[in-house]
This record gives structure tokens, sequence and C-alpha cells, in this order.
């Protein structure tokens, strides 16, 4: 069972920045989940619509400058991270969960994302693009057929036979509180692979393990290695 560091290693970093992914794979993570805005002047890596919860900062995020966000304490003096310097701490061979907040324009991202994962030399199998909205993920599934994407579901367990024929996923991404092991059964008969969150009590991941899900997002990786190995 893969353990993906949520915003990396969030319970003792800021979230969704350089530190945490950082620590997330000195704690030997398998890899990373982060969200994502679709900027004018980047892809930026950044959880809320607003700043002021994760910075010393205030309005949205869309309306403000890529400078003036540069600008910000995204915590312990971080600074909110674009993607291709989030990508730069990635190892060989680790999962980068790539969650879309906002897509404007599917074409231009799919562009912005390649040549950041080649800037990286980040090989693209290594790459999972997730999102609730099903339809971005169709978007970019059409211009970027070779990219594995995984259908988010936080309030009900999605229909595994039309994200696996339909909507062509690679996995189904689902709330811990939504899942059981009858849908985990249902999913990997469809070839889905399965990944859980947000998943931080011992007792939860040893649950998940045995039913045999492919990976769990959580926010305390070191903790979740140790227990599960």
């Amino acid at each position: 069972m893969l353990i993906i560091a949520h915003r990396g290693a969030s319970t003792l970093a800021p979230e969704n920045t350089l530190k945490a992914f950082t620590l997330a794979f000195e704690q030997q993570s398998d890899g990373i989940e982060f969200d994502t805005y679709q900027h004018d002047d980047a892809i930026i890596v950044f959880h809320d619509k607003t700043l002021g919860r994760t910075t010393n900062g205030s309005g949205f995020l869309l309306q403000t400058s890529l400078a003036d966000l540069k600008q910000l304490d995204a915590g312990e003096g971080e600074v909110i991270p674009t993607l291709e310097e989030v990508l730069a701490t990635v190892p060989d061979g680790a999962l980068c969960n790539i969650e879309v907040k906002h897509l404007r324009n599917a074409e231009a991202w799919v562009q912005d994302v390649k040549r950041a994962v080649e800037d990286a030399q980040i090989n693209p199998n290594s790459l999972l693009i997730s999102s609730f909205n099903h339809h971005w993920l169709a978007e970019i599934s059409a211009l970027w057929p070779q990219v594995a994407i995984g259908a988010l579901t936080a309030t009900y367990a999605l229909d595994a036979t039309y994200c696996a024929r339909q909507l062509k996923a690679k996995s189904i991404n689902i709330a811990l509180d939504v899942v059981n092991a009858d849908f985990v059964n249902a999913a990997k008969q469809e070839g889905l692979d399965v990944y859980v969150y947000t998943v931080d009590e011992p007792e939860d991941m040893l649950q998940l393990k045995l039913w045999g899900v492919t990976g769990i997002f959580t926010n305390v990786p070191e903790i979740a290695k140790r227990v599960v190995g």
C-alpha cells in the first residue's frame, strides 16, 4: 500500500510548500499529493480559493498577481510554490498526484504541465491527475490520453464501471468515510486503483491495507510508513 503525503508532510510543515514536500520524501513517502490552480502566469500549488487561512495575505488567489503571491508568507517563511518548483523536489519514481482545483483552458494546462514535467525530468507515468470535476478530467484525458486520471469523490461511492469504461480513469480517490470493502472489490474488478483520503489514524491504515487499497493520502507519512511498512 502506497503512502502518499497529503499536501506534503503537512502536520510538521506548512501545507503545499516546498518544505512540506521535501520533508515528505525525507520521511520515505511513496509520493505527494497537492492542489493546483491555473493562474494567468503559472500553475500555482495552493489549496484554498482565498489566501487568509494559510498565508499572511487576504483576498482571492486568482485575483492576485504571481509577483504578489510570491511576496506572501505561506508559513515558516515558505512561499507559495509553482508546479515547476514542486516537481523539482520529486525523486525518481515517486508518485505525483496533481489535484486540479481550477481549470480555465485545458489545452494550455496540458501544455504547461507537459513542459513542467519535461523540465523536471519526471516520468509522466508517475503522474496521477485528479479532480472532483470529472468534466475537467475528461477534457484533460482527451488531450493527453497517456496520462493517468483519478476520479475524486467525497460524499458517495462512484460507479466503478463508469469510471473505468467511460471516464477511462486509472483510479478512484475516495474519502475515508465513504469507502468500504465492497467498493474496493468492485473497483479492483474493473481494473481501477483505489486511493483513500485522508487517513491519519493507525487503525484505519491497517484496515485499508487489509482491504487491499492501492494507497492512502495522509498528513502523517512518517507514522504511516511505520504502521504499514
